[in-house]
């Protein structure tokens, strides 16, 4: 079973007829992705990669239908692209922008959660089910890396997602399910609020997290592992263990500040939880085997 998108579900794409929306377009088809309707203002009639495209998303919806939608527009209009979804009765979401301003996430965060819908992003690699489908840009061609399993994967990092999931393939594990949280300071969803999917989810025996300095997202995960409101093995690594207190590395919300959001801080309260604290990537296959084997 998908926590998130699978065969079935009907994926519209904002932002289709740019550079990366008809490019990723063609590559979430390959998956095996259900794209049924692509938009772009004033460029109805147009078709991409078979896949009609709309003025609107309400004239998608009516032409075509769709229950989630990925968004391929530029960060500052973000914030229309998912309210004209979220209007039309959209509740999964993957914004693929990197820096959407700090206040338009805000208020994506909160009207998304007034209606019960599901924001992913920004600044994300999206969502996938690996062998399945995906809304997003993932390599999902390379096997040493995306292979279908029993293991959840929560993100902050795109890059850092390739190498520690290649290490759950070495060790002899799949992928159930994979979502990037997103690198950007305010994620329209957090870790915390995925993990009740994973819970639910039969076909996921443990939880990879890939976090990183910065925010309190690690330690929300951490409450609700010692509260018992998630009781699957957690693995987790935290990069970033050499920045400097003040020091942005990378994603925008990837800085210590004040003494709080370290690593040092994160890593304490998963292992005080229960968690298996990775020191390096590679180490993350053999820790799943502890638990698991």
């Amino acid at each position: 079973m998908s926590v998130f998108v699978d065969k079935d579900t009907r994926v519209l794409v904002q932002g289709i007829t740019g550079k990366e929306g008809s490019f990723w377009t063609k590559h979430m088809i390959g998956l095996g992705t259900n794209v049924v309707a692509g938009v772009t203002p004033g460029k109805e009639g147009q078709v991409i990669e078979n896949v009609k495209v709309f003025n609107t998303v309400r004239r998608a919806m009516h032409e075509c239908g769709a229950n989630a939608s990925v968004l391929f527009v530029p960060p500052a209009f973000a914030k229309d692209a998912v309210f004209e979804a979220l209007d039309s009765g959209i509740k999964k979401i993957v914004v693929i922008a990197e820096g959407v301003p700090v206040h338009d996430a805000m208020q994506i965060r909160t009207g998304s959660r007034s209606v019960g819908a599901m924001v992913i992003g920004g600044n994300t690699s999206g969502v996938i089910t690996p062998e399945v489908s995906m809304m997003g840009i993932f390599p999902y061609w390379i096997k040493r890396v995306y292979k279908k399993g029993s293991i959840g994967v929560i993100t902050r990092s795109g890059s850092l997602t390739n190498e520690v999931t290649a290490m759950v393939v070495k060790a002899g594990f799949g992928v159930s399910s994979l979502i990037g949280i997103g690198g950007d300071s305010v994620p329209c969803t957090r870790f915390a609020e995925v993990l009740p999917l994973f819970e639910r989810d039969n076909c996921t025996d443990a939880l990879v997290m890939i976090g990183e300095l910065g925010g309190t997202m690690e330690e929300e995960v951490a409450e609700e592992i010692k509260s018992r409101r998630f009781t699957k093995p957690v693995i987790a690594f935290i990069a970033g263990r050499t920045a400097p207190i003040g020091k942005r590395m990378g994603h925008a919300g990837a800085i210590a500040t004040a003494g709080k959001g370290t690593v040092a801080g994160k890593i304490g309260a998963l292992s005080k939880a229960g968690a298996l604290v990775a020191d390096r990537p590679s180490q993350v296959g053999e820790l799943l085997k502890t638990c698991l084997n």
